[in-house]
């Protein structure tokens, strides 16, 4: 394919892929919520400790209450501060992470302890592995989800 045709991939509110003419090692990811990209929430990889006040700080600039979340249970890391999980999960992608490691969940920092993750994201869908539904189902994963996620998020 030629310079000529190459375009960008535009991932904005569902992220939808609005140019097909697009080399895909080659593309481009726009990240926004329909404002300015300056105001757009970065994507981090967290492989060290954060404060449960840094992912509240991070929930009221997003969603109000919640922060969605990417967990590599494989490399036991998580990407947080994505719009939608498949943001968070390309870049973990990006990174070396291999899609049957990753698993969606959603954060809810002022929840008490038994409360505060909701193991609940489009992208756990996968027949094929076994899990048919949005919630992690297996007892096994759930349970290393948490405790990684409780050793890189501290009170």
């Amino acid at each position: 394919m030629d310079r000529s045709t190459r375009g960008t991939f535009q991932l904005t509110g569902m992220s939808i892929i609005r140019n097909r003419k697009c080399i895909p090692s080659l593309a481009i990811l726009h990240l926004s919520n329909g404002q300015d990209a300056s105001n757009a929430m970065e994507i981090k990889i967290v492989r060290e400790a954060i404060t449960k006040a840094e992912l509240n700080e991070m929930a009221k600039q997003q969603f109000g209450d919640m922060v969605k979340a990417v967990v590599d249970v494989e490399q036991r890391i998580m990407a947080i501060g994505g719009e939608l999980h498949s943001d968070e999960e390309a870049m973990l992608l990006d990174q070396g992470s291999v899609q049957k490691h990753l698993w969606g969940i959603n954060l809810y920092p002022e929840q008490p302890v038994a409360e505060w993750i909701e193991f609940d994201s489009m992208i756990n869908v996968r027949p094929s592995g076994g899990n048919r539904s949005r919630y992690v189902e297996s007892a096994e994963i759930r349970e290393t989800i948490t405790v990684i996620v409780n050793r890189l998020v501290k009170e």
